[in-house]
């Protein structure tokens, strides 16, 4: 890792006592002037030419689905297979709040699932199935094979796909394992959503031909494997996929092939369970509820104890990495905590809409995300992993903090005193901790010591002359800095008009 300059100077001196006025707003953006791009580059092409993509295969998915239901069938299995989505996607969104991801991310995700890779699986494991029972005259083997080995490669690589493609095209937005998590997961319950409509469907079909209703049915007994007892099961299998996924984006950009053989990796363990899944109808008669067992729900315990665990080192890589840009100024001296809270970050939203609206809640919401996003590229740059546009990508992170700083600097003051802790005794302190000329006075030094006691984190030491530090704090060593550094706001080029 290259040698440089440590961290972001002051972006214009503290806004406390004692210390210059910063700037009210950034008028100059930090990508500067861009090249004409052709009109295959352009996004509205790309989004089109991929929403278009989207809808032919819900189209054509559709048409599939009602031919082998029916109108009726299909609009039961509709009713019904849609019950556990928004379960589902609540509870990726939860997993996902210290950095949410952009909902187009998860509408495409989701689209991804419900349209092209049921389509792909559907065609592609009719074709096998029959190609097989042609060949070996054993329709009743072909189907087996079909469940137990076609269905799980083809439908796996299907899904897989979606990750693959937000990792590769949205990168910025995938930085670790919650995010493959997520983006598995809101995949799969596409896909999971199609495949129910199909087999309730045609499930209430075969109750209608042969006159059975109630708790009886095929119907019923669907409904409660697919939707009661496991609609996390294809969620659970293609997760596995965006773990390699999100192990892959941790890894540094020179470490090529541990970032294609981890997700491969992931891909075949998804595969295999989902192998194991289909086959336990095929291990007796209560080889399905020993799979469920010993098998499933203690996976979906691990993983879902494993997202957790990871949401909260996230959380406290927000509160060791931010203070660096508390140091210069960058943010308040409370910020760190309470964007590592995620307490905290709730109420400072709710604060911000009860004044402001929902346009003040949206815009604190902003704020904590590339704020958050700011401390993971920082913590990937300090541990050499990131990528050749740190310097650009860490100055479009601080402009867009820049610009939401007036709205959310008062909601996250409101959030460091409602969560404060209990106020240490005077006596405690140092005599030298106390200063009563420090602009954030007891506010944020009783809660998180950044104005009464504690050391400040590592801050920017670079450019001519001393730097400002906020409160009248003396600077550190730094820690070891990234591979590049920005220039204050008012160095950046100015936009192409």
């Amino acid at each position: 890792m290259a040698t440089s300059p440590s961290y972001p100077t002051d972006p214009g001196g503290p806004s406390g006592p004692g210390g210059p006025t910063a700037p009210a707003v950034v008028a100059e953006h930090p990508r500067g002037p861009r090249g004409p791009a052709h009109w295959w580059q352009r996004r509205r092409v790309r989004y089109g030419a991929l929403i278009a993509l989207l809808a032919l295969s819900g189209l054509v998915i559709l048409a599939l689905v009602r031919e082998q239901t029916g109108t009726d069938g299909f609009l039961v299995g509709l009713g019904l297979a849609v019950l556990p989505v928004p379960l589902l996607i609540t509870a990726f969104r939860w997993l996902d709040r210290v950095a949410p991801g952009p909902w187009r991310n998860l509408v495409f995700c989701f689209a991804w699932g419900a349209c092209a890779a049921a389509l792909i699986a559907i065609v592609a494991n009719s074709f096998a199935v029959r190609w097989i029972a042609t060949a070996t005259a054993d329709p009743s083997g072909a189907d087996v094979l079909g469940a137990t080995v076609i269905a799980p490669v083809v439908e796996e690589t299907a899904k897989a796909a979606a990750v693959l493609l937000v990792f590769l095209f949205r990168r910025r937005d995938f930085n670790g394992i919650v995010d493959g998590v997520v983006t598995a997961g809101v995949t799969a319950t596409g896909f999971a959503f199609t495949e129910n409509i199909l087999y309730l469907g045609t499930a209430f079909g075969t109750d209608r031909l042969s006159g059975i209703d109630g708790i009886a049915s095929v119907t019923a007994a669907t409904f409660f494997v697919r939707v009661i007892m496991s609609p996390f099961a294809h969620p659970l299998f293609t997760v596995l996929t965006g773990i390699g996924f999100g192990l892959a984006a941790l890894a540094a950009d020179r470490q090529h092939v541990r970032r294609v053989l981890l997700p491969l990796t992931g891909l075949l363990l998804a595969m295999g369970m989902h192998a194991l899944w289909n086959g336990s109808t095929t291990f007796g008669q209560f080889g399905f509820y020993a799979v469920y067992a010993v098998f499933m729900a203690p996976a979906l315990g691990l993983l879902t104890w494993l997202a957790v665990w990871t949401r909260q080192r996230e959380l406290r890589t927000v509160r060791e990495e931010l203070p660096a840009y508390a140091a210069a100024g960058w943010l308040t001296p409370g910020e760190p905590h309470v964007l590592g809270n995620l307490r905290a970050r709730r109420l400072a939203r709710e604060y911000a809409g009860h004044h402001w609206g929902k346009a003040g809640a949206r815009t604190v919401a902003e704020y904590q995300a590339y704020a958050t996003s700011l401390a993971f590229l920082r913590h990937r740059g300090r541990r050499g992993r990131a990528g050749a546009d740190f310097v650009v990508r860490e100055r479009e992170l601080l402009f867009e903090l820049w610009r939401r700083r007036e709205l959310a600097r008062p909601a996250l003051a409101y959030a460091a005193r409602a969560t404060a802790p209990a106020p240490v005794p005077w006596a405690a302190w140092p005599a030298y901790a106390h200063d009563p000329g420090h602009g954030y006075g007891h506010g944020y030094g009783y809660g998180y010591g950044y104005g009464h006691g504690y050391a400040p984190a590592p801050a920017p030491a670079y450019g001519p002359g001393p730097v400002a530090y906020p409160l009248g704090v003396s600077p550190v060593p730094p820690v070891s800095p990234p591979s590049a550094s920005p220039t204050p706001p008012s160095a950046w080029p100015a936009p192409r008009p």
